[in-house]
């Protein structure tokens, strides 16, 4: 057995670059873990002064490399026959000059006594030299204090979901997300997502309150529904699809008025909802031809268009507006993830949005491939948590051996 596993290994030769000073980062610690042995390391290496590495891999097998570096963790893909690995890795800080909120957009509609709201907030991070913002709480969100929240969910640069957890702090409705902010990766960056309903009897005011500037704040509502601007806002009507009504105001800054309220009934169309890129761009496409269609053009880039050409807001409509009621094709990580004493997302409700595939569109090795990014993104959030304290040994091995069955899963369809 020994010897024929030797005679498949091979030796992979890697290189780990510090962005943030564009040097070579030594001394870091480099793992290779087995994603055919339940995510077992099982080879080790330390970066030289050149920043370089070799592992020996034990057979020929898919493999992650993990590559530790101030207080983070960051991980590549290793298909089998890998002989080269270039990885780069970020400095991190609690605070970093070139964080700030994109847009803030929240997609509003009632139902059966409800007001349902799917609140969005793009972030981007173009730090230079680029660093990660992270911290106990490193993006904080204020929801209304009567809301009940169903669920959360973060992205980063690579567009894949997590389900979240964000930390209830003082007053009530108040919630902080302690997931990294890594610098952008072009114009992709991070999203922090949050579901939540409340009580409705036919109107209701909202007044929101932003931590943080944002360079927009959206309010997307069904057409049968009626919008009614507070004192002191700039809200501006936006030229929007025949499914919906798109209020816009530009460069808020903390403590500005933000109320408005919104009355009357009405829902997205489900089976818009249901549909996927080609269809989302199909109403918000305007005359905005350079901006992003799908996944890969949201968040970044800024919202350039002036607020009367038609939908500045085009670049996010396959997040907003389409991927809401889309199968996730992670949805088994994402539900292993939520821990214990999680707010519960109610039963018959999609899944939080996020970068979404129906199994109609996507094949079993594309699901899988899918599947195995979002595990490296959440091997990322867990080793930050853990390395970061806000994450216990017992909750770590808990989550991780979750992770390990979800992997297992996703290497049987391959």
């Amino acid at each position: 057995m020994a010897a024929g596993s030797l005679a498949y290994a091979g030796t992979i030769h890697g290189t780990v670059t510090n962005m943030t000073n564009n040097k070579p980062a030594v001394g870091d610690k480099v793992s290779l873990l087995s994603l055919s042995a339940a995510l077992d390391e099982v080879g080790t290496a330390k970066t030289d002064a050149q920043g370089r590495f070799t592992l020996t891999t034990p057979t020929e097998a898919p493999y992650l490399i993990k590559v530790e570096h101030d207080k983070g963790a960051y991980f590549k893909n290793v298909p089998p026959g890998t002989t080269s690995a270039e990885i780069t890795v970020y400095d991190v800080a609690a605070k970093v000059d070139g964080v700030s909120t994109e847009a803030d957009v929240m997609r509003v509609e009632a139902e059966n006594g409800q007001l349902k709201v799917t609140e969005n907030y793009f972030v981007k991070n173009v730090s230079s030299p680029p660093r990660t913002q992270t911290s106990e709480h490193t993006y904080e969100v204020v929801i209304p204090p009567d809301a009940t929240l169903e669920g959360a969910a973060t992205t980063g640069p690579s567009n894949m979901p997590l389900a979240a957890t964000p930390d209830p702090v003082s007053p009530k409705g108040h919630y902080a997300f302690s997931f990294p902010i890594r610098p952008n990766e072009g114009e992709s960056g991070t999203r922090f997502q949050l579901t939540y309903h409340l009580a409705y009897s036919g109107s209701y005011k909202f007044t929101p309150k932003l931590m943080e500037a944002a360079d927009n704040v959206a309010i997307i509502l069904p057409k049968s529904m009626k919008f009614e601007p507070g004192a002191g806002t700039s809200y501006q009507a936006v030229p929007d699809d025949v499914n919906a009504q798109t209020y816009l105001m530009r460069g808020v800054k903390p403590g500005q008025p933000l109320e408005f309220s919104v009355s009357g009934s009405g829902a997205f169309p489900r089976d818009a909802q249901a549909g996927g890129p080609e269809q989302a761009g199909a109403g918000a496409q305007g005359a905005d031809s350079a901006a992003p269609n799908g996944p890969g053009g949201a968040p970044g880039g800024g919202l350039g268009n002036p607020i009367d050409t038609p939908d500045p807001l085009a670049k996010y409509k396959y997040w907003i507006l389409i991927g809401l009621a889309l199968v996730l094709a992670v949805a088994a990580a994402v539900l292993l993830r939520k821990p214990a004493g999680a707010v519960p997302v109610q039963a018959g409700e999609p899944q939080v949005a996020a970068f979404a595939v129906t199994h109609s569109q996507t094949n079993n090795q594309t699901k899988s491939q899918l599947l195995l990014e979002a595990l490296k993104e959440e091997l990322f959030a867990i080793e930050s948590e853990k390395i970061a304290g806000t994450l216990s040994p017992e909750e770590y091995a808990e989550v991780k051996s979750a992770l390990e069955i979800v992997l297992r899963r996703a290497l049987s369809r391959q």
